[in-house]
């Protein structure tokens, strides 16, 4: 799944492509995160019984009850025991590593399908065009901004998942769109896209053990982020260069060194 052809109207020249490494390598984290989680949680002896699990020919495998969790999951316990975000835990016992453990942990089957489309969808495309080291940047750091949004606002009950990260993602590209507005051919169905992408995982914030404020505090800091890494130079300005043409015409626009700057500024006081 890539993002549709009108989103980079690039010559091939101008833009040098990566390969894709990065994202796939976050993909298979997560699914043997989830096998651990799993394996911890033990349905068979924790959950009454191997009749009672949701799959039991899993055995140690197999999910909760769905009264217990409808995702097709492990158990809340079994969750906050392997690091999910709980507020007493972070503020008053300083287990700051939830912060970052959290990222990887995700409350179901469900929700890992979920997000491990999402993150295809998004980040596969994002990493061919900038490389892994600015989307790993903003995955990274989108993340931790929306668990620390989630921590300050959720006082009680757990949460776990990338959501925050994910949405850091969605917000770089919703600022990497606006400050390089020249290159797109089609701005109308992009930022619609953009759009749909957003309010199914808004929606998808309603599940339990899933929360929007990592949604929200992810995607102002991808937001700010988009604008800080993303910036590309204007359109056709690597060929001019390059044959020598118009070496002092500048390679930014003003509007984008303005928001480079702004951005700066809002991620330090955030």
């Amino acid at each position: 799944m890539v993002l549709p052809p009108y989103f980079y109207n690039v010559p091939e020249m101008e833009e040098r492509k990566w390969r894709a490494w990065f994202v796939p390598l976050i993909v298979f984290c997560n699914v043997m995160v989830m096998m651990v989680e799993m394996f911890v949680n033990e349905c068979p002896v924790h959950g009454g019984g191997r009749r009672s699990c949701v799959a039991g020919f899993l055995g140690r495998f197999s999910f909760q009850p769905i009264r217990e969790n409808p995702l097709l999951g492990p158990s809340s316990l079994t969750l906050e025991k392997v690091g999910a975000l709980q507020w007493e835990k972070i503020v008053h016992q300083h287990q700051w590593w939830r912060l970052l453990v959290s990222m990887w942990l995700h409350a179901g089957l469900i929700h890992l399908l979920v997000d491990i489309l999402s993150l295809i969808f998004i980040g596969i495309r994002l990493e061919q065009h900038f490389g892994f080291v600015r989307i790993g940047t903003i995955y990274l750091i989108s993340g931790v901004y929306g668990n620390v949004l989630s921590s300050l606002f959720i006082t009680k009950g757990i949460s776990v998942g990338p959501s925050g990260a994910l949405f850091g993602l969605l917000g770089a590209m919703f600022s990497e769109l606006i400050t390089n507005w020249t290159i797109y051919s089609n701005r109308a169905a992009a930022i619609s896209t953009l759009l749909l992408i957003i309010i199914i995982n808004l929606v998808i914030g309603i599940l339990p053990l899933v929360n929007n404020f990592a949604h929200i505090g992810g995607f102002i800091a991808g937001f700010l982020l988009g604008f800080v890494l993303l910036m590309r130079p204007q359109f056709g300005w690597i060929e001019r260069h390059s044959l020598l043409q118009c070496q002092s015409t500048s390679k930014y626009k003003l509007y984008q060194l303005v928001l480079w700057v702004t951005a700066i500024i809002s991620l330090l006081v955030g």
